[in-house]
């Protein structure tokens, strides 16, 4: 598949946590919507970023951990490649996690932002787990780190405990709603399901992840 005059150039950032005992050959099986897309007939022949500087795709068998910094150029098309690696990596994954994905806009340059114009850019929090509620763990976690990082400016954190009480009240009241929602047998309300994401907006242009 060529993406040569690809309009974006996709980031895809990520520290999964396998299952013990989990293959090689599952995880290549896994993260076939990844290779694939880039044409490659394997996981090791596509593993390589775009960037030399990014270590591309790894798994580290010692530590049972999947190491994604990794760059393609793509379309929007590879949002569909997402929803497939996010179920994927759900029957893999030893806990919840995020993967963070920027879409790069290869055709915004110096003058467009000078001319006030606005970009495609576009950035992606999925969410990975063995089961719902590790993935509203994942979520819950990464939500208070944000949220207690931007109140310190202002706070103590000593005095930010009721803050965090608040956040896990919604989480709870989240989960006891996806709980009565699969004993009803209907799909879940606002659950963390399989490859939830986010999209943020505004404040510039992200600088590219180097890990």
């Amino acid at each position: 598949m060529n993406h040569d005059n690809a309009p974006f150039e996709i980031h895809v950032h990520g520290d999964v946590p396998i299952k013990p005992g989990t293959d090689t050959k599952a995880i290549q099986e896994a993260l076939k919507p990844l290779w694939h897309y880039v044409g490659a007939r394997t996981l090791s022949e596509g593993a390589m970023s775009l960037y030399e500087e990014e270590p591309g795709i790894r798994f580290d068998a010692n530590t049972q951990r999947l190491h994604m910094c990794w760059t393609v150029r793509g379309d929007d098309d590879f949002r569909m490649v997402l929803d497939d690696l996010c179920m994927n990596l759900n029957d893999l994954s030893a806990a919840g996690t995020q993967i963070e994905v920027t879409f790069y806009d290869t055709e915004f340059d110096d003058e467009d932002e000078a001319r006030g114009a606005e970009s495609r850019d576009d950035f992606v929090m999925l969410f990975v787990g063995p089961d719902p509620g590790a993935i509203m763990q994942a979520q819950r976690d990464l939500l208070v780190h944000d949220v207690v990082n931007m109140m310190e400016r202002h706070f103590d954190g000593s005095e930010l405990s009721g803050v965090v009480g608040e956040i896990d009240k919604l989480f709870s009241q989240r989960f006891d709603n996806l709980v009565s929602s699969l004993e009803l047998g209907k799909p879940p309300k606002g659950s963390g399901g399989n490859g939830n994401s986010g999209h943020g907006g505004g404040g510039g242009r992200r600088p590219r992840h180097l890990h």
